[in-house]
């Protein structure tokens, strides 16, 4: 069987990674009262675990963070919200119906680069788990993309090899991370030319 693994923000999601951190951090900078920079420089000095790579320490950052904002509980509340909102971005409906209409055809999957919490509130918005097995996140796995232990762990839990996969990804650094590994790979920038390129590959 050929796998099809995906990224999810900015392929499955419909998000700009290089954009909404800064837009959720000029909202709350605006709300606190401080500056973008002060606001960094706070939680730079809070000592936040890293949720990029660690899973059950949600609560502890947002803790931590609160109180470096000098924030109470309702407002952390608010902040989480509109974190996740931003995050998880609006559903790719083409291309998740695409992935869904692979289903006899090729195996699909996820591999992510995450924060402690996205497979709750992913699968709460998207239904991720309906269409995609394994869901392979950075928060779970505690590597991240592009170093290739994140691509080989994905690989093992699918139970395939590197020849039998097509990775797609926004994000440049990521695709070569695959490629390095063995792993065909594209970069999204269209539903229609990813669409292309999965029907390509399983036609090979």
């Amino acid at each position: 069987m050929r796998w099809i693994l995906y990224d999810i923000g900015g392929v499955l999601e419909i998000v700009d990674d290089h954009a909404w951190q800064r837009t959720v951090q000029e909202r709350w900078s605006a709300r606190l009262g401080v500056t973008v920079d002060e606001l960094r420089a706070r939680a730079h000095a809070a000592d936040l675990p890293d949720v990029t790579l660690r899973t059950g320490v949600a609560e502890e950052y947002w803790r931590k963070l609160g109180a470096a904002l000098e924030a109470d509980e309702a407002a952390i509340a608010v902040m989480r919200s509109e974190f996740w909102d931003a995050y998880c971005g609006a559903a790719n409906v083409g291309l998740l119906d695409h992935a869904r209409s692979l289903r006899g055809r090729a195996g699909t999957a996820i591999l992510s680069n995450s924060g402690d919490g996205a497979r709750e509130e992913e699968e709460r918005r998207f239904g991720l788990s309906s269409i995609f097995d394994p869901i392979c996140y950075s928060h779970e796995q505690g590597v991240a993309k592009p170093e290739a232990a994140a691509y080989l762990t994905a690989l093992d839990r699918m139970g395939t090899t590197a020849d039998r996969v097509l990775f797609i990804d926004d994000n440049d650094d990521s695709v070569r991370g695959a490629e390095s590994c063995g792993i065909r790979a594209v970069v999204h920038r269209d539903n229609a030319t990813t669409i292309a390129a999965i029907e390509s590959f399983l036609a090979s």
